[in-house]
């Protein structure tokens, strides 16, 4: 999905001076670092939310390096593929490769070799779980997601299948195999990538349309369906939130502190989302929106692991 860097950029290639340390900045910007370390964190959380006082180090620094170079390989191959939209669009036409600081080639081949090395990583430093997930989120993101988004408006819900993924590759390579919580887990990041993503794809929507984008393209013209998804989205991600608590597992249960910052938190997202969806003024209740969420995650994930730890 997008970054807080995609949201607020603006195109500028007065970066490109010289050949020479170029490539080495090019080569960092196509793994979409922020991007990227958004998965590793989630990954890693996922682990210690399984193993809060794990000793045991070598599985917790494959997946974190495993995840790493994964998503950095995903993030590079995505960009080779969408190359010619990336150079329509003034909020990504500074990326590597249309900017002519990377050549589309190398670009490939990078995000091959990062891809493969981190696959390899977790096929032995964690277990064959870990690895096939992390695959399956490669051939959803690369295979389904991106092709997809030229061509119809839920190609965000394949997106978010494969962004939802990397706390469950964390929980599963801690535990061995996927389980309940594991499952809550990816429920949480799949519904909470939809609000996300909804507002971007609203204040972009122009971006979009030049790039030839259907993610912005979802009922009215004037946001009330992409609202409406951002609002139901909003109240099945605090669904998941509270679901902890009601699910039998043999994992324990939540404690205070994760009960009342969940509902703290449910109340700071669903009062942005309600606005988005019945405010004149979208654009303005969308960008909030965006902010929201992305104080919304790592203060949830922190505190769910806060409390296990607890």
């Amino acid at each position: 999905m997008n970054s807080l860097k995609d949201f607020t950029a603006k195109p500028d290639a007065s970066h490109i001076q010289s050949t020479a340390g170029l490539s080495l900045t090019g080569l960092f910007e196509l793994t979409k670092p922020r991007l990227s370390l958004l998965s590793v964190f989630t990954a890693s959380l996922g682990y210690l939310l399984f193993y809060p006082l794990s000793t045991n180090f070598i599985p917790f620094f494959a997946l974190t390096f495993g995840t790493l170079f994964a998503a950095c390989g995903a993030a590079a191959l995505n960009q080779w593929m969408e190359k010619d939209e990336d150079s329509l669009m003034p909020r990504t036409s500074n990326r590597p490769i249309p900017a002519k600081i990377i050549e589309p080639e190398t670009a490939l081949i990078f995000g091959i070799i990062l891809s493969s090395l981190g696959l390899i990583i977790l096929w032995i430093g964690t277990n064959p779980w870990a690895c096939l997930l992390t695959l399956l989120t490669l051939v959803i993101y690369l295979t389904i997601y991106t092709p997809l988004k030229k061509k119809s408006a839920y190609a965000t819900e394949a997106g978010a299948i494969s962004g939802a993924l990397p706390p469950l590759i964390g929980w599963v390579a801690a535990a061995g195999e996927p389980s309940v919580y594991g499952w809550i887990l990816f429920g949480i990041l799949f519904t909470w990538q939809l609000p996300h993503f909804m507002a971007i794809a609203w204040n972009f929507r122009k971006d979009y349309q030049t790039g030839g984008f259907k993610l912005h393209k979802l009922g009215n013209p004037d946001g009330f369906h992409l609202a409406r998804k951002s609002l139901i989205y909003s109240i099945l991600l605090t669904v998941f939130v509270f679901s902890p608590f009601f699910v039998n597992s043999n994992q324990p249960s939540p404690g205070n502190l994760y009960l009342l910052s969940s509902i703290l938190l449910s109340l700071y997202l669903l009062k942005p989302a309600y606005n988005f969806l019945f405010s004149s003024d979208r654009d303005h209740s969308a960008r909030k929106l965006f902010f929201v969420t992305i104080i919304y995650l790592p203060l949830l994930l922190a505190i769910l692991v806060i409390d296990r730890f607890l």
